[in-house]
């Protein structure tokens, strides 16, 4: 693959419909990447239809409805009054001129890749490409996915080569293929979506540049890379940091513990150098989509090279590892009263892998209840954004939300997602014993708190 060529590129329809906002986008996922994309795109008055496998997704935003804490219904609204519709139907493809892939990425239960979700999305959308129309992916994944598994089944789909547009020939007798990493960061309320930089890897240059046309029309700053498999390695880069320093702290906290020193306290005092330190903060384990799972993406994708990704194995091993360290703090807690866990009633607050969202995936919240459950404690959780939890691909729980009313009825109150609209005040004050494993109960001084 050759790097991008500085040459300019022919303007055609493609980057004349992008300017003047005729193209129509599709976006495929309406989840927690695709739905706020989605929104992005309908702002800037682009006619997007979106589809998803999900019928009750569907049917929701077919009513103006939303199934996402922080989008609301208004929102929805607009992006219909600008030309949004949802749909099942693949057949709509055809009538698209870019197509933007955003479904999940996840593990397989033997920590490996689990592409099944890339690979159904392509086998279903090429019989319906055309000639011009340009398809992005951008599911988190490893290096090489875009091209040895995005590109032959699209090429196998259908009678249009792309093969015979890798040369960086301007050519519209053909599709084209792009990668760029999703950057969403559910909860944060700092960051403007449109302020994010996109980066961009296209199959071809003139892949690159549609795509660069079409992001610089929602983001105020695109970064085009020379090719799908630098851009795919960019994503892995930015989360496997993360989750390599977050491991750094979940490690040094269990130190600290052993040795009466608070680690909070440690990290606000090393925040105050003003170079060379950035705060990273522990925590129950890693949660959302990306960072528990990147660190296994790339580890398994290096086999392939025979090479040995030591350093962030063990990352994830440690971030791992913080859920059975929770779940062995509440059991000696209960045990220095007396209490054995086996037979506890203990309360779960939170439920969400991070606070003061909606979103479930890969949380630790869900596996401290399974692994409480199992050493035979009885397990009851308050989520406010979950009035309910049901069956999910790791999980079945099928519990119920309890009203935070009758807190003394608990063994141990066990704090795993630090919600803001939380009384925390009130709740050490009505509880017998409350486990903290998010550091939410700070400056607050009881004899009935225990940090974890």
């Amino acid at each position: 693959m050759s790097a991008i060529k500085t040459a300019p590129v022919r303007m055609g329809a493609f980057l004349e419909k992008t300017e003047s906002r005729e193209l129509r986008v599709g976006i495929i996922g309406l989840g927690y990447v695709g739905l706020p994309l989605t929104l992005l795109f309908s702002e800037q008055k682009f006619r997007v239809t979106g589809f998803d496998v999900d019928q009750q997704k569907v049917d929701t935003l077919s009513a103006g409805g939303s199934y996402i804490h922080r989008i609301l219904p208004n929102e929805i609204a607009d992006a219909k009054s600008a030309g949004f519709s949802a749909t099942t139907d693949y057949a709509h493809i055809t009538d698209l001129d870019a197509i933007i892939i955003c479904v999940p990425t996840p593990l397989t239960d033997h920590h490996e890749p689990d592409l099944s979700y890339i690979e159904n999305t392509a086998r279903a959308i090429a019989p319906n490409l055309r000639a011009g129309q340009l398809v992005i992916l951008e599911s988190t994944t490893y290096p090489g996915t875009t091209e040895e598994i995005l590109v032959p089944i699209l090429e196998k789909g259908n009678k249009l080569a792309l093969k015979a547009n890798r040369s960086g020939v301007a050519s519209n007798d053909t599709f084209h293929v792009a990668f760029s990493p999703e950057r969403e960061d559910p909860g944060n309320t700092q960051v403007a979506r449109r302020d994010i930089p996109k980066v961009i890897g296209g199959l071809e240059p003139i892949a690159t540049q549609y795509a660069s046309a079409l992001y610089n029309s929602i983001f105020n700053r695109v970064v085009p890379v020379s090719s799908p498999a630098t851009a795919e390695m960019t994503k892995l880069l930015e989360n496997i940091y993360r989750c390599v320093n977050i491991a750094l702290v979940n490690e040094l906290k269990l130190l600290c513990l052993r040795m009466g020193i608070d680690i909070f306290e440690v990290i606000r005092a090393a925040s105050t150098k003003p170079f060379g330190f950035q705060p990273f903060y522990p925590g129950p384990g890693l949660g959302g989509h990306c960072i528990p799972i990147d660190p296994f993406y790339l580890s398994w994708k290096a086999k392939e090279f025979d090479f040995h990704t030591r350093f962030i194995e063990l990352a994830g091993e440690v971030n791992l590892s913080m859920p059975y360290h929770v779940v062995s703090s509440v059991a000696q807690a209960l045990n220095q009263r007396q209490l054995a866990l086996n037979g506890s009633k203990v309360l779960v607050l939170g439920l969400a892998y991070k606070k003061d969202i909606d979103d479930l995936r890969e949380s630790p919240s869900l596996t401290i209840i399974e692994l409480l459950q199992r050493e035979g404690a009885v397990v009851s959780y308050n989520d406010p954004f979950f009035p309910r939890v049901g069956r999910g691909r790791k999980y079945d729980l099928k519990l119920t939300s309890t009203p935070l009313n009758d807190l003394e009825q608990f063994d141990c109150v066990l704090i795993v997602t630090d919600h803001s609209v939380y009384d925390y005040k009130d709740i050490v004050k009505r509880s017998r014993l409350v486990v903290d494993s998010r550091n939410a109960t700070q400056g607050i001084t009881a004899p009935n708190i225990v940090h974890c």
